[in-house]
């Protein structure tokens, strides 16, 4: 279980495939406090750390999820955005986020709005999941608020602090992102459609 709020960015070293599975080792300045089957939010993803090697570690992506995320089209030196399983007791400054990623979207658009962002992005509704007005998304692992909800598209607006401590600053037209859409709109869309 994660917050959606970013710890720490870390950038991709390696990647190799094996089999069906791609083995993504990452450098961060958060390696040393990491342990051997901890889960982390890599952009959103929640994976397990398999190895740990000085200042670097490695997790390992199965089929199952590099089809649904863009963990696929990641390559050595990306910055991805980072965040460790939130402890109990903790405030929840996010919202849930399972680190479950429903399924990519794209970002069709940003415009500066005199010291902050709206980034805009569309996504397959065909694929059932929804967003509302003031409603919870995640981005690339990234928990924020739903501004311009449309059927297949929705904006937010980003600060200068998400901007510069995310991967938010790496975006351009068409970057491919990571959705996790809210997990109670998730539910109530499953009911609807039972009934």
């Amino acid at each position: 279980m994660f917050t959606g709020i970013i710890e720490t960015l870390g950038t991709v070293k390696q990647i190799t495939k094996e089999g069906d599975n791609l083995h993504i080792t990452i450098s961060t300045s958060i390696t040393p406090e990491l342990k051997i089957d901890q889960s982390v939010a890599h952009n959103g993803i929640c994976l397990t750390v398999v190895s740990i090697n000085e200042d670097h570690y490695t997790v390992t992506a199965i089929k199952e999820t590099i089809e649904k995320t863009n963990i696929g089209d990641w390559k050595e030196n990306d910055v991805i955005n980072l965040e460790r399983a939130m402890k109990l007791g903790d405030r929840l400054d996010g919202h849930i986020v399972q680190g479950h990623v429903d399924q990519t979207g794209i970002c069709k658009e940003i415009k500066e709005a005199n010291g902050s962002w709206y980034f805009t992005f569309t996504y397959d509704s065909s694929l059932h999941n929804i967003t509302i007005e003031k409603g919870s998304i995640t981005i690339n692992g990234t928990s924020l608020t739903v501004v311009n909800s449309k059927l297949n598209e929705f904006s937010v607006a980003i600060i200068p602090y998400t901007y510069e401590h995310t991967n938010f600053k790496t975006f351009e037209k068409d970057t491919v992102v990571n959705l996790e859409f809210d997990v109670i709109g998730k539910y109530v869309k499953r009911i609807q459609e039972l009934q």
